[in-house]
């Protein structure tokens, strides 16, 4: 295999190759931006962006997004690999893999919109023929190439590439990446199967290890050092618990963060000192009560009602999706406080609804006053462990210093929220590439081992050619996900967040199926890992932001303006 390999690698240096594959990126983006600087002006009126016009152009919306987020994983996986330098030369074949195949994908989108978009076709189709997009889809997109990655990786038997974290960050992946195989790898199969609750073999140890604490200050409990951000932490963190469980470990830190940015945002002292360090401890376990039933990524509509009564504040009304609520001791929840319906998001706050924890599918608790919160969990084909519940108020009483913020914070639910937002959609950005890691490694230990007509399955070119796609789509994900976590640690990064949320998720969905599809029969058996990789990876691309909100509502519309 190796010999092969090192056969079909054309000639040229790391720089030379990387940049045929940058110039190639840049003349694709040069007719991304011709595109967007015409939807600008067919939506604009005096000098506004009008959203119903925008509306009317949703297709072209959706394909430019997902453009501009396939082209800045290309640069993202570029950068890395000329960072990582001949340190590891299949990590440059990866990148130029990933590029020879995203270009044409980005090409093909323009093309299919650019009478929509005001594009000329000719200059699209154009792009074709350009010396460097032609040399880059030939020469690091042809199946030899491709499928001697593959070889490369099954003959290595490591998925593994370069790590440019650091030593420290590379130790915090090591321990986490131990507990995951060692306490949650065990469970995880069980506990989808049978759709068990999160059991304390893995809490409790998660606990010890400060995985509640990811995201809040260290003088308050947590891990996170008091004179910077770490989101990176958060990534590398998140991605080694979901690739040993999306709902049983991969989701524990995205409600903690949530809450505690929240309170970092808009908290009171009090409510920071109270709050913080309960939930980095693991004493308090928390959930988010955000969508409705009517509403989903629409938060501006929501309508949990909240009403001003002595001592504090009454809720009724439903919430739905609200992932962890039954063993939640505390649901941060957002709920319209102000009677007038034309404030919109300006009329929503948040409150820290305090309930006994409770295990199961269902949960009914009554305050000594009548008042009632209950929630009942809602049956999925993946992602157990933590269960998504409907969860009901009815005249449920929380006292005055639950909203958060105090009176100040009335109000400005929606803002307090709005960090947290992004964090949470990075943080699925990590969560896809851990299960794409594990599907990964699955698919390759099983094409190794696997004999069909009397060769291993890894052997075959064609399985050659998935591994190598899955290879470098992974990679591709987790550099685009490590570089927007810089970018939020710098005070950036928002757009970005939405953009790799939006590219890794529907990444995470192909690779899944790919590794599937490598077991054959047994890929569809639920006692295989893979199928529950599966229809773990199909829910990604649907929460923290579905992805049709981000791509019309977030990424399109700052494209668009910017233009």
């Amino acid at each position: 295999m190796s010999q092969t390999h090192e056969a079909v690698i054309p000639s040229g240096s790391d720089a030379e190759t990387l940049a045929v594959a940058q110039r190639s990126l840049e003349k694709v983006r040069q007719q991304l931006g011709l595109a967007l600087k015409n939807l600008k002006s067919y939506c604009t009126v005096d000098g506004r962006l009008s959203a119903g016009l925008l509306d009317r152009h949703q297709l072209s919306c959706y394909e430019v997004a997902f453009c501009a987020a396939e082209l800045s994983a290309c640069d993202a996986v570029c950068h890395y690999a000329t960072e990582t330098g001949a340190e590891d030369e299949l990590a440059r074949e990866v990148a130029l893999a990933f590029c020879a195949e995203t270009v044409p994908s980005a090409i093909q989108r323009l093309l299919a919109r650019a009478g929509d978009t005001g594009l000329d076709r000719a200059a699209v189709i154009g792009l074709y023929s350009d010396n460097d997009i032609r040399k880059l889809i030939e020469d690091f997109g042809s199946s030899d190439f491709l499928a001697a990655i593959g070889a490369t990786v099954a003959e290595r038997g490591s998925t593994r590439l370069p790590s440019t974290l650091g030593e420290e960050k590379e130790m915090v992946r090591d321990m986490f990446a131990r507990f995951a195989t060692d306490v949650v790898m065990p469970l995880a199969g069980e506990i989808h199967r049978q759709d068990l609750d999160i059991p304390d073999e893995i809490l409790k140890p998660a606990t010890e290890l400060g995985c509640f604490g990811i995201s809040i200050p260290e003088h308050f409990g947590g891990l996170l050092p008091d004179d910077k951000p770490d989101s990176l932490s958060m990534i590398v963190v998140t991605e080694e618990l979901s690739r040993a469980s999306l709902g049983a470990a991969g989701s524990l830190i995205t409600r903690p963060e949530i809450a505690a940015k929240a309170l970092l945002q808009g908290g009171t002292t009090e409510q920071q000192q109270k709050w913080l360090p309960r939930i980095a401890s693991g004493e308090t376990l928390c959930a988010i009560a955000i969508t409705e039933p009517d509403y989903g990524s629409d938060v501006a509509s929501l309508g949990l009602k909240a009403t001003q009564v002595e001592g504090g504040w009454v809720l009724n009304g439903s919430k739905t999706w609200c992932t962890f609520a039954g063993k939640a001791g505390m649901l941060l929840a957002m709920a319209r406080s102000e009677a007038d319906p034309s404030l919109g998001h300006r009329g929503l706050s948040l409150f820290l609804v305090e309930k006994p924890p409770a295990p199961g599918h269902e949960f009914h608790h009554q305050q000594p006053a009548g008042g009632v919160i209950s929630g009942k969990a809602i049956a999925t084909l993946g992602y157990r462990g933590m269960h998504s519940y409907d969860v009901f108020f009815e005249d449920y009483f929380v006292p005055a210093e639950s909203l958060i913020g105090g009176e100040k914070g009335r109000g400005q639910g929606f803002y307090f929220t709005m960090a947290g937002f992004a964090g949470g959609r990075v943080q699925t950005a990590a969560r896809a590439t851990g299960v794409m890691q594990a599907a990964f490694e699955k698919a390759l230990s099983y094409a190794r081992d696997r004999k069909v007509f009397g060769k291993a399955v890894g052997d075959y070119q064609l399985t050659q050619v998935k591994l190598g796609r899955m290879m470098s789509t992974l990679a591709a994900s987790r550099q685009f996900s490590y570089a927007v976590a810089r970018q939020m640690d710098k005070g950036g990064g928002q757009v970005e967040a939405s953009l790799v949320k939006l590219f890794t998720c529907r990444a995470a969905e192909w690779v899944t199926r790919e590794a599937m599809q490598i077991h054959g029969g047994m890929g569809y058996a639920e006692e295989t890992d893979v199928s529950r990789y599966f229809v773990d990876a199909r829910v990604l691309p649907i929460f923290e932001g579905a992805e049709e909100t981000l791509a019309l509502k977030v990424i399109a519309r700052n494209l668009v303006a910017q233009a």
